[in-house]
């Protein structure tokens, strides 16, 4: 902590300073915080899906539980991330921002000590909100901070902190996780204590609060009746893997189907709804979308359920399993500038419909694969997943380009928060939802195999398992895997089939070199 005189030196709020609440020798500040940040996130996401396994083992968790160790963080982000934007403006950034990390560090230390499945799905439903907050203030503030002329350089430097961690955080969980053991997957949500902390500090010592810009509502009756529609559809779906629950499948999809319809008809009724669904009567906006759910639906069921098979099924280490998450980020970090500018030149259309479909390729090679039970990663799966990060490197970039453009100037913030709540709301429903697959797939080619003995799909190879049954829930899980890359593939090839119909091929309106006008 700094001497009260050193603390002086920051005032509490700030004039404007050439366009921007923050002076200059302070903005390095927020950006440092921004980061950090960031990395709260990034970390957690891409870890935890190779510490699962070690997770189930440890808490004794069932599928279903481990599907909802991911949802409830993922369905209260989803639902809430809009509202979560819009109190960054009623309150002010600095203000929202530290709240949405104090939020999700005191979730994060939850977790870390949950002493049982149900417990951590709770926290993870608090972190989820905490993230709601923290997620949209770390680009907000950034441009907030910095004057027009240095922001494209600030948020670049977020990028590729960004991308670094998110590339390197799985290989250095899965060295982790493979030296110490299954308990150490709880320093996983301990790391983001002191990081946390470091983005409070930088943020009220060194940082000035920014003014609110406007006293936005914040449509929490909408973002209540959001949670309550995809948890009910994330509950049915998941509850097809329970048998003990599987009664509720049917009642509880009927009721998100309900509540979804309330909720659309709810913010069409509302002066400030959380979602402008007027936007979607624009048809590359709307295509935009669609294509951005059944990718990135395909691509958080691969990347979930892809590190069980590995881990539990072919008994790699984790320490290579982190590995699979590095093509993606590395090759989104290296080409997301180059793949923009073509966009630029040729429309965004080609560049998403052809990365949608490397994707395909990708994820119907993993299928193969594992349905001829070939078990090699380096020259078999990490090749493909190289191939998948290329597609993802192809689409992100003009999709975002796809989303700003389709709307006009003064509802590019709306579209892309919603375009990311879209995405976010793919990844929920495909965990749900391949889940259930997954499960129905592994225990129909169990078949005469299926004792008390063997364990779920997902679930590490218990001690003393006798030798063809161990091969029967090896083929099993080959088999759950391979389902749920199949559909996925077919999910990837109708995205780039909507990108292509929908999506304008007509390169951008302003000169190549000349500031974007959508900014």
């Amino acid at each position: 902590m700094h001497s009260p005189s050193a603390a002086a030196a920051v005032p509490l709020t700030s004039p404007v300073t050439n366009g921007t609440f923050c002076p200059q020798a302070q903005r390095r500040f927020v950006l440092i915080a921004a980061i950090l940040a960031s990395a709260l996130g990034f970390i957690d996401g891409s870890i935890l899906a190779i510490a699962m396994p070690a997770i189930r083992v440890n808490l004794g968790a069932s599928l279903a539980q481990a599907q909802w160790i991911s949802n409830a963080y993922a369905l209260t982000l989803s639902a809430l991330i809009l509202a979560g934007g819009a109190a960054g403006d009623r309150f002010g950034l600095r203000r929202a921002f530290v709240a949405g990390i104090a939020l999700f560090i005191a979730a994060s230390l939850a977790c870390a000590l949950a002493p049982n499945a149900i417990v951590l799905i709770a926290f993870r439903a608090v972190q989820g909100i905490g993230a709601a907050i923290m997620v949209p203030g770390s680009l907000a503030i950034i441009a907030k901070a910095y004057p027009k002329k240095e922001r494209g350089r600030a948020i670049g430097v977020w990028a590729a902190a960004s991308a670094l961690t998110t590339a390197l955080g799985p290989v250095f969980g899965g060295f982790v996780l493979s030296a110490f053991g299954d308990g150490i997957w709880r320093a996983i949500f301990a790391i983001n204590l002191p990081l946390g902390l470091i983005s409070i500090y930088l943020l009220l010592a060194k940082v000035p609060a920014d003014t609110p810009t406007e006293k936005r509502s914040l449509d929490l009756a909408g973002a209540a009746l959001a949670t309550l529609a995809f948890g009910a559809l994330a509950y049915g779906l998941t509850s097809m893997s329970a048998s003990d629950e599987s009664h509720m499948s049917g009642p509880s999809i009927a009721a998100g189907a309900v509540l979804l319809v309330v909720f659309i008809f709810f913010e069409l009724r509302q002066r400030e709804p959380m979602i402008d669904l007027s936007l979607f009567r624009v048809g590359a906006f709307a295509g935009a979308n669609v294509a951005t759910f059944f990718l990135y639906f395909a691509l958080s069921a691969n990347l979930f359920y892809l590190p069980m098979l590995l881990i539990a099924g072919w008994g790699l280490s984790t320490a290579e399993v982190g590995f699979i998450f590095l093509p993606l980020s590395a090759l989104i970090a290296l080409l997301s500038g180059p793949v923009g500018q073509l966009s630029d030149r040729i429309g965004p259309r080609f560049p998403i419909a052809c990365g949608s479909l490397v994707v395909a390729f990708a994820f119907a090679g993993l299928a193969l694969l594992a349905h001829a039970g070939i078990h090699n990663f380096w020259t078999g799966t990490f090749p493909l997943m190289a191939l998948m990060g290329l597609g993802m490197a192809l689409v992100v970039s003009p999709l975002s380009t796809a989303i700003m453009t389709a709307v006009e100037d003064k509802d590019t913030g709306a579209a892309s928060g919603i375009n990311n709540a879209v995405s976010r709301i793919g990844g929920l429903i495909a965990v749900a939802a391949m889940g259930s697959l997954a499960a129905w797939v592994y225990a129909h080619a169990l078949d005469g195999n299926a004792t008390p003995g063997v364990p779920g799909f997902g679930e590490p190879a218990t001690v003393g398992l006798a030798p063809a049954v161990d091969a029967a829930r090896l083929a099993a899980s080959d088999a759950a895997f391979a389902a749920v890359s199949a559909v996925t593939a077919l999910l990837c090839l109708l995205s780039a089939v909507i990108a292509w119909t929908t999506i304008s091929g007509q390169p951008l309106p302003w000169p190549r070199g000349s500031e974007n006008p959508q900014g």
